[in-house]
């Protein structure tokens, strides 16, 4: 094949030979078509003249030309769908029911110290009211933790660590109401809302993003507004105190 091949170019360059000789020499007086019909002519004859080698070499750099050019335009694989929906999830996201009623389980939480400090005084009757409100609330959490690791498919396994830990919150919320100070209600209730969080979000399998940021928001609104009462008990109570030395002295 290759004999047969080098025999048709060699034929072919001594006929553009043969046609374009005589007229090179009847234009050999002017220059410019002179150089115009050699520019052609090596154009035309010099690649069937080369060997075959550097004829190979040619082709692996144009055939290597072509295929660096759509490497070059490769695209980034696009985000797996978990990703991209992981990413978009968000508060936003959530269920209007869910966002809606637990904006609104907060409120009891936040009515308390606002009420006290709108009035002036500290009620012993609605910081445990909030004391109240708020083991309600823990022991929720910790029976949600139940709810979603016993269906069938879910992240949470019906385990010890699981099933002991939802146990934990309501356990430390029976012990705020033992006491007969309000105010150390609220820090047991403190301690049992963190220890709850800490167990959905860190330790335990956790639940979809947006529940997560909303158990987030959620925690420290209540955490503040028990913390709220407590200070305007000692705030209150130390300007009753006040108030009343300086009346009797007054007196």
């Amino acid at each position: 094949m290759f004999p047969l091949i080098q025999r048709c170019c060699f034929y072919t360059s001594f006929r553009l030979q043969k046609l374009t000789g005589p007229r090179l020499l009847l234009c050999a007086k002017d220059k410019t078509t002179w150089s115009a019909l050699g520019l052609r002519l090596r154009r035309d004859v010099c690649p069937l003249l080369r060997p075959p080698s550097l004829r190979a070499v040619y082709a692996t750099q144009l055939q290597a030309l072509h295929t660096s050019l759509p490497a070059s335009k490769k695209k980034k694989p696009p985000e797996s769908e978990a990703e991209s929906q992981e990413s978009k999830e968000s508060l936003k996201d959530a269920p209007k029911p869910a966002l809606y009623l637990s904006l609104g389980g907060l409120f009891p939480f936040v009515m308390a110290p606002l009420a006290m400090a709108t009035q002036g005084s500290y009620y012993p009757e609605v910081a445990f009211a909030q004391v109240m409100y708020g083991a309600v609330t823990a022991s929720f959490l910790g029976g949600m933790r139940w709810g979603f690791a016993l269906p069938e498919g879910s992240p949470a396994k019906p385990d010890w660590l699981n099933l002991a830990n939802g146990i934990v919150p309501p356990v430390l919320a029976w012990q705020a109401l033992l006491f007969k100070d309000a105010t150390l209600g609220a820090v047991m209730l403190v301690m049992a809302l963190g220890i709850a969080l800490h167990y959905d979000i860190a330790l335990l399998p956790p639940y979809p993003r947006w529940f997560r940021r909303l158990r987030v928001w959620g925690t420290v609104v209540m955490v503040l507004s028990l913390l709220a009462t407590a200070a305007l008990k000692l705030i209150l109570e130390e300007q009753r105190l006040e108030g009343r030395n300086n009346w009797q002295n007054t007196n």
